[in-house]
């Protein structure tokens, strides 16, 4: 049994003074048979914590149905840690913000409009309420006031970044501790007058956010906290990427020096990240600041660690810095995981998504195009389809609002696609027999941050032509969570690739298992699946370039790949590359 406290400036483990050198990794971005290796790595690198997030749309998909296993199994993730020597810091917060869709916040809470988030709404909080009735008595016999390795456990997260509702905080505080979370509680934010002000409690540590600057940025917090213990709790040494954007990368040396004048001030620190992963499936999330930015599939984030797990420069120059100051270093390097190209594989069989609707979803008939939310759905993508009568001449067809890519086809023919982040109209002909409209909208991802979280995705008002909004409308839902049941027809030399979004299906055979990396040369955007398991979104505008596929989802033999492509493709093959590009 630890208890971890505070005196003064400086934490106490057992009476005895600590300095928490923690990293980020989170469980739900690497695959389970890879967690050993990557807290291994934190661990010879010379950090003696895991700090991890826990998503609430991961572990309770939805409503009243809880996930806590494969991905999902943090209890195993955290044990883990603890076994292999290292304490933990668990950030439970209903909302986590940490580029994940929504931040965390499950989708199915916007299927009531009217609900509030992060405050003291009843809806909410009820909501709140039952997940952690699950949740926390799960964490429980891990805290280290019954021997295990969890020694703190965060409140909420930057919530001075968008609110100032303390009777909120401290309903959550108290909220764990009725839970029997007895273990140091704390709370993160900017090192800003506004977010300090409202993101904190007087009687919960706080702690600071930032990347540099580390002496100023300590010097605003110790206007609020002059006799409480330094911590960075998000030491940013690196950054994510959006699609369209350049990937971010951050000098080692320059990481290192802020590091070490950080730690020169007495002060504790969490990487963030220490170890990024992958957004797999569709849970990245976005950013809302000017414009709508969705997050890429790859969350390496330039840490210290990179996705695929390898050690970097960055790794190297953190460790010199972590023994500087007397961090308990392995001289012996961990040995990075394998890696193989398998070639070019050849997608083989083909199903037109327009074909097979009623395979991939039930339809479900409405006046107006509504959101996917209102329709029990979270994820994936969404299909309206309406009849236009005709004739109709030179007309402006509006999406209003559309969340977030939308490609429209009239009669089967594409003809325009209109994106979130610069909407435009789209002239329309329509003959005298009427036409077939189809749109069909891709999520890329709910925001995960600011004042815009709630992000319904799919058509959000309606659809126009000119000032005449458009009724009656067939709905198909997509969440493409199965795909078992699509029928593949073979793809022969004479076969014609339609522009119509398309599944392909291809197979690999492997007899000697490794990291792999997938390359989309002459695919334009889209979604893969391998052995059943959704590795994310690939787009040719960048800037990552390739998908990760850790070894564990690949099997001895044959190994299943399907592509869903939304533009079509003349080369309908893709590689098995030994080395990530993430542009």
């Amino acid at each position: 049994m630890a208890d971890l406290e505070r005196k003064g400036t400086q934490f106490l483990l057992d009476g005895e003074p600590i300095r928490i050198l923690s990293g980020a990794i989170h469980y739900f971005r690497v695959v389970p048979d890879y967690w050993e290796d990557r807290l291994l790595k934190l661990k010879a690198c010379g950090f003696n914590t895991v700090e991890t997030y826990i998503p609430w749309n991961l572990h309770e998909p939805e409503e009243g149905g809880f996930c806590f296993d494969g991905l999902a199994d943090v209890e195993r993730f955290i044990a883990l840690a603890g076994r292999l020597g290292l304490h933990v810091i668990v950030r439970p917060s209903p909302y986590i913000c940490a580029e994940w869709e929504f931040g965390g916040l499950p989708a199915w809470l916007l299927r009531e409009p009217d609900i509030r988030l992060r405050c003291m709404d009843s809806a909410y909080l009820s909501k709140v309420d039952a997940y952690y009735d699950v949740l926390i008595p799960r964490l429980v016999p891990l805290l280290s006031t019954n021997g295990g390795p969890i020694l703190a456990v965060q409140i909420e997260n930057e919530y001075g970044s968008y609110g100032n509702d303390k009777e909120y905080l401290s309903y959550l505080k108290k909220g764990l501790q009725e839970r029997g979370i007895d273990v140091l509680l704390f709370t993160s934010d900017g090192p800003t007058d506004q977010m300090l002000q409202g993101g904190t409690l007087p009687d919960v540590l706080a702690t600071v956010n930032f990347g540099s600057r580390p002496e100023e940025e300590f010097a605003k917090f110790r206007e609020y906290r002059p006799e409480e213990p330094l911590f960075c709790m998000e030491y940013w040494n690196g950054w994510f990427d959006h699609w369209l954007k350049p990937h971010h990368c951050r000098d080692g040396g320059d990481v290192a020096d802020v590091l070490d004048r950080m730690l020169n001030t007495g002060a504790s620190v969490n990487f963030y990240m220490f170890h990024g992963g992958t957004n797999f499936g569709f849970y990245n999330g976005a950013n809302y600041q000017e414009k709508y930015e969705p997050t890429v599939t790859s969350y390496d984030y330039d840490a210290p660690l990179s996705e695929c797990g390898d050690l970097t420069e960055k790794y190297m120059a953190v460790r010199e810095v972590l023994r500087k100051h007397g961090a308990k270093v392995s001289e012996v390097l961990p040995e990075p995981a394998r890696k193989k190209g398998y070639g070019t594989v050849a997608m083989k069989e083909a199903a037109d998504l327009f074909v097979n609707l009623e395979s991939l979803s039930s339809s479900v008939r409405r006046s107006c195009p509504e959101p996917m939310e209102k329709l029990g759905q979270n994820y994936g993508f969404i299909l309206y389809r309406t009849l236009v009568t005709g004739p109709r001449k030179s007309q402006e067809l509006h999406l209003q609002d559309v969340h977030d890519r939308a490609q429209v086809f009239l009669d089967g023919c594409w003809i325009a696609t209109v994106e979130r982040w610069e909407p435009k109209p789209i002239v329309v002909d329509i003959p005298v027999q009427g036409a077939t409209l189809d749109i069909l909208v891709e999520n890329m991802g709910r925001v995960n941050y600011g004042p815009r979280l709630k992000d319904a995705k799919g058509i959000t008002e309606g659809v126009r032509l000119d000032n005449q909004f458009l009724f009656d409308w067939t709905i198909y839902p997509l969440p493409l969570a199965d795909l078992s049941a699509l029928p593949f027809e073979r793809l022969t030399n004479q076969s014609k690739t339609s522009e119509h979004p398309t599944f392909f299906k291809g197979e690999v055979i492997i007899d000697d298992i490794a990291d792999t990396f997938m390359l989309l040369e002459g695919w334009t955007k889209g979604v893969v699946w391998i052995n059943g398991f959704n590795l994310g979104r690939y787009w040719e505008k960048g800037p990552q370039r390739t998908l990760y596929v850790p070894a564990p989802l690949l099997l001895k033999g044959r190994n299943e790949i399907i592509v869903l492509e939304l533009h079509g493709t003349d080369m309908p093959e893709l590689q098995l590359v030994e080395a990530p590009d993430l542009g």
